[in-house]
């Protein structure tokens, strides 16, 4: 006696998950072995790729990107960015795939404003130290300094990203194991193209004016991430234009104290000589 399997029966078998994107194309639909085959995790990983691709362009994390590969040496700054990249997506994937849920937001904004904030008074502070006439230059920072700073720092500036969440997202209806592997990819070649504008623009600046703007450069995606989370009614130009004013008025005043600094030289000369 035949019997027929009730529609949907798995056996005992966790329910294949079909992506959304695929639904309109009925010549995949009825493949159950395509969505565990190497055709679909292809699929994903270009897909996947391809997303986080664009969705770094432009983002914080390119930026910072650059910022750092005008400073440090350009394998270490990539080599931060791939370790980063792995945990980071390795979390996304993990969460979209067996949570579907996000990080709590606020509290990852502060630990990442706060990194950010970290970071950027370090690069001022070279910056500053750099201006001193002595011939004592400061030391450049180690390889293993260098590569712990850029770690941390793009580790928590991609939390709560809109990268991790289009990784998330991606890994909630596909393969978690593709949607990481191409997220990965996206986000390194995104970031070695930073490096790339990077290297060719610091041939042309002078070095303490590339340090003197990441500092600020820092200090304004500090003051943003915090806006974006707690203030999230400001929308992006909302709160990127309020958070132009912390590196604006820091910019101001330091070049009001670098022009008020040698004439305070002078006079100190003076009263020396009489």
């Amino acid at each position: 006696m035949n019997r027929s399997a009730p529609v949907g029966e798995t056996f005992g078998h966790e329910p294949i998950r079909r992506p959304v994107w695929l639904k309109a194309h009925p010549s995949l639909s009825h493949r159950p072995e395509y969505f565990l085959g190497a055709d679909f995790m292809i699929a994903t990983i270009l897909l996947s790729f391809g997303v986080l691709f664009l969705a770094e362009l432009g983002d914080k994390s390119q930026l910072m990107a650059l910022t750092f590969s005008l400073r440090y040496r350009w394998w270490v700054v990539l080599a931060g960015i791939s370790v980063a990249s792995v945990a980071v997506n390795l979390i996304a994937a993990g969460v979209g795939h067996f949570l579907g849920t996000a990080l709590p937001a606020e509290a990852i904004a502060v630990i990442t404003a706060l990194t950010l904030l970290v970071v950027g008074l370090w690069t001022l502070r070279d910056a500053r130290s750099g201006d001193d006439d002595s011939e004592d230059a400061p030391e450049p920072p180690s390889t293993r300094n260098a590569f712990l700073v850029v770690i941390s720092a793009f580790t928590l500036a991609e939390l709560g990203d809109r990268t991790m969440f289009a990784a998330a997202a991606l890994a909630s209806s596909n393969n978690w194991v593709a949607v990481w592997i191409g997220s990965v990819a996206g986000m390194v070649a995104a970031g070695g193209l930073a490096i790339l504008v990077g290297k060719f623009a610091g041939k042309h600046l002078p070095e303490r004016g590339i340090a003197f703007a990441s500092g600020l450069l820092f200090l304004f995606f500090a003051a943003k991430t915090v806006l974006d989370a707690f203030v999230p009614a400001l929308g992006g130009w909302g709160s990127a234009g309020l958070a132009l004013i912390v590196p604006a008025l820091l910019g101001i005043g330091a070049v009001v104290w670098r022009r008020r600094e040698p004439a305070g030289r002078e006079s100190g000369l003076a009263e020396i000589a009489d």
